[in-house]
């Protein structure tokens, strides 16, 4: 497991229960974590917590908050800034496990500016722009593309925060649609990112279902790199998706190009001395990079 262990604004005080216990800068949030199997203390009697996401029997959940807290604030890591705000389904907007991937990546692209002229990443599935922000924020020109208009809005926002003013393009469309116009169009990228749900609709009612998707889609992503790309990364929260999975997925789509796969667990070390896992991922890296 590779985990994301030098977070200042963000920490895992505490897990039990299918609950974790996090401080995001001076806010404290008890949110459910379907990882969280073993039994403790009832977390949900500390005191000091702001909010704490209550699941409905009917489905989705919401926000019980306790003490008065900003409707978003920003937390940092490293050079890069967030926005974080409390949503729907316990989302506040942000993965901070991805740091290990977002470290690994602004890494490949410094070093490849070195030798390149310029390097172009396309994220899918880009969510609220973590890894576009860590990208642009290293020297990429990043093709942000995701379905919804609001976690792009966002995505932009940390951008700025960030003071990445330039070097993004923000697109809203189905992830799937896209990839099949760029390749019309010719267009090509030294690296890709991708961060699949495991079902989910496009803007207008694409069905996407990972385990019958996925395969295809990383092929005809695969279409997309130039003939030396730096890397390929693929994330995923889909549980029993393991990290092996992944990478066969990525060694058999890219069998053309010369280079490495990792395929580890992500996670997040907590104030108990454990490590929370997160999610899996895979990341080709090219020969040379």
């Amino acid at each position: 497991m590779k985990t994301a262990d030098d977070w200042q604004d963000y920490k895992i005080t505490a897990t039990s229960d299918g609950m974790k216990l996090e401080r995001w800068k001076d806010v404290v949030l008890l949110r459910p974590d379907p990882q969280v199997i073993w039994k403790g203390e009832d977390l949900s009697l500390r005191d000091g917590i702001h909010a704490v996401y209550r699941r409905s029997e009917k489905g989705g959940g919401g926000w019980d908050v306790r003490r008065a807290f900003p409707a978003e604030w920003v937390i940092s890591y490293r050079d890069l800034k967030f926005k974080i705000k409390p949503m729907g389904f316990k989302h506040t907007g942000l993965f901070p496990e991805q740091a290990v991937n977002w470290n690994v990546m602004r890494l490949l692209i410094e070093n490849a500016l070195k030798t390149r002229g310029e390097v172009k990443v396309l994220n899918l599935f880009a969510y609220t722009g973590g890894a576009s922000v860590a990208c642009a924020k290293s020297g990429a020109l990043v093709t942000h593309v995701d379905a919804a208009k609001g976690m792009v809005e966002r995505a932009g926002e940390n951008a700025r925060l960030s003071g990445v003013d330039s070097g993004i393009r923000y697109i809203v469309d189905d992830c799937m649609k896209f990839v099949t116009r760029e390749i019309r169009r010719g267009n090509r990228y030294d690296a890709v990112i991708m961060d699949p749900p495991s079902y989910g609709r496009g803007p207008n009612g694409e069905m996407w279902k990972i385990e019958e998707n996925l395969f295809g889609f990383v092929a005809d992503c695969a279409k997309l790199l130039n003939d030396k790309p730096i890397f390929f990364l693929i994330n995923s929260y889909t549980t029993g998706l393991q990290p092996e999975v992944l990478k066969n997925i990525l060694k058999l789509n890219l069998r053309g190009f010369d280079g490495s796969f990792d395929a580890y667990e992500v996670g997040i070390p907590t104030e108990e001395g454990i490590n929370l896992p997160c999610g899996a991922s895979c990341i080709y890296i090219g020969r040379g990079n």
